[in-house]
């Protein structure tokens, strides 16, 4: 399989390489939209700040390119939040590719410490992406924005309010927690993307 991870200045790129590794997967990580373009499959990971990573994709032309990819393309963290359309992060237009808004948590909207660091629960799973994967599995976050719900959520989360864990837009996947720092769950989802 040819597995393309994007390249920009907002990817958590090595522990996903790490995780494939795990599974005895290669892939390559890669700006060239050539090289994205022709890949079978395309992680496209993030950490960090939404406004500096819209404006890097945007530096190389990335922004343009993601949104044309037919084949499933795989959101992780800040990479699923570029997926949707808007941010409260510093006010950023993102990608528009799933129709949903990134808010951030706060006082009125969650009692809850932000950021979300640590483990929390996953359910109404509905996708291909959660093959074998028990509602209440633990996954690991790290983040202070999450996407809304909406008719796009294929997994949801409570952080004093219930958001979307993971989305899904014809062949565009987004999860909010880190799969590559999600154990056994973590993997699992991976090998079950790869599968799609």
């Amino acid at each position: 399989m040819n597995l393309a991870i994007i390249k920009y200045n907002a990817g958590n790129i090595q522990s996903v390489l790490t995780a494939l590794e795990r599974l005895g997967v290669n892939a390559e990580v890669t700006d060239d939209a050539e090289k994205i373009k022709t890949a079978d499959k395309v992680i496209f990971p993030g950490v960090g700040e939404a406004s500096s990573a819209m404006k890097s994709l945007q530096h190389t032309n990335l922004d343009k390119v993601i949104k044309e990819l037919k084949q499933p393309v795989l959101g992780i963290c800040v990479g699923m939040q570029l997926l949707c359309e808007y941010s409260e992060e510093n006010d950023t237009t993102c990608l528009g590719i799933v129709p949903v808004k990134v808010q951030k948590f706060s006082a009125q909207r969650s009692t809850l410490k932000v950021p979300q660091v640590g483990w929390n629960t996953i359910y109404e799973l509905r996708s291909d992406l959660f093959n074998d994967i028990q509602e209440n599995s633990y996954i690991y976050n790290v983040h202070s924005y999450f996407a809304e719900d909406s008719e796009y959520t294929i997994a949801k989360c409570d952080y004093g309010l219930e958001y979307a864990a993971a989305v899904n837009k014809d062949n565009f996947y987004g999860v909010q927690f880190h799969t590559e720092k999600s154990a056994g769950i973590g993997d699992r989802i991976i090998q079950n993307f790869l599968n799609l």
